[in-house]
């Protein structure tokens, strides 16, 4: 092994052993509203982020789009299908050349929208929580908590809330949380994830509420507009389930512009996430997250058996006489 590769592996592991810095708690100091948004992967987030902060944009408004998922396809649709440097990778490089990270090196535009993404580690090379935490870090030394936006919309994988993707709500991070689901039992499994982490911090003291859900690939069915009343949220828009959507998105085409034929729905999207309140939602439990569908739809009405010794062995099954000695009590 190189004495190049010896020394880069020296230093992963250095950075490895290090604890994270803490996370700002000062007071806000800028009326910016910073809104974390959760859903299961493949729900629709990027594509609704894209074209929500175009509009806001449009209107008038500064907005940072910050893409959270290691998947780093946050800000892809924004800018056509191009991925932009993430700010885990370009830090990496950046550190073993021995210069620091700008914000014109992680930091791009398109038509007002500002645009990163946090990035992630290599294929089983690291966890993604920890490399959201890292990100962070360096976001404020790039001065995150003086930059002069509007919103700050951040897009983060709700398949798992905990460590680093559960930032936003644990630290008090963002004033609001919007959750995107659809008429399905996986996506709105992970809605309800989400909403049990806002309140499980809100008892621990914790001020993040959620602010409502937004439908995607809605066709009608109903079942996250049913979630949205048991758990007490308001539904923010419902994006219909539209073969035109569907291809504009898979082409990386923005439709969140006022001339376009669905430019009324982002119009309205973009109002209801500026004046939409935190809210204290109710999570389900697992057996009331089921009754929203029909038992045919979901297997609900499987009952459980429970497992035999012999049914373990596939043989039958004598139990041992035990032979620990038992005492009299004197």
């Amino acid at each position: 092994m190189s004495l190049d590769v010896l020394d880069r592996v020296d230093m992963l592991r250095e950075e490895a052993s290090l604890e994270p810095d803490p996370v700002h708690t000062g007071e806000v100091t800028k009326e910016t509203q910073i809104i974390a948004i959760y859903g299961k992967g493949g729900s629709g987030k990027s594509f609704a982020l894209s074209n929500l902060s175009y509009m806001l944009a449009q209107q008038g408004k500064r907005v940072l789009l910050i893409g959270c998922d290691p998947k780093s396809d946050t800000t892809s649709l924004l800018f056509g299908g191009k991925s932009c440097p993430t700010i885990i990778e370009t830090s990496a490089r950046k550190k073993l050349a021995g210069e620091e990270v700008r914000i014109e090196d992680v930091c791009f535009m398109r038509d007002g929208v500002f645009a990163m993404e946090l990035g992630g580690p290599e294929v089983g090379r690291g966890c993604g929580g920890r490399g959201i935490i890292h990100g962070f870090e360096l976001l404020e030394k790039l001065g995150f908590h003086d930059w002069g936006f509007d919103y700050v919309l951040l897009d983060f994988l709700g398949d798992v809330v905990c460590g680093g993707f559960g930032l936003p709500i644990a630290r008090d991070m963002c004033q609001k949380v919007i959750v995107v689901g659809s008429n399905d039992l996986q996506s709105l499994y992970v809605a309800n994830n989400v909403c049990k982490a806002v309140e499980y911090f809100r008892k621990m003291g914790g001020n993040v509420g959620v602010a409502g859900i937004l439908i995607n690939k809605d066709d009608g069915s109903g079942e996250a507009q049913a979630f949205a009343e048991a758990v007490g949220i308001p539904v923010l828009i419902s994006i219909p389930a539209n073969e035109d959507i569907r291809k504009k998105s898979a082409n990386y085409q923005i439709i969140g512009t006022p001339d376009s034929q669905w430019g009324s729905l982002f119009e309205e999207l973009a109002v209801n996430v500026a004046e939409a309140p935190p809210v204290r939602p109710t999570p389900l439990t697992a057996d009331g997250l089921l009754g929203l569908f029909s038992p045919e739809d979901t297997g609900a009405n499987v009952t459980l058996q429970p497992a035999s010794q012999a049914a373990m062995r596939g043989v039958a099954f004598v139990p041992k006489v035990s032979l620990e000695v038992v005492y009299d009590a004197v």
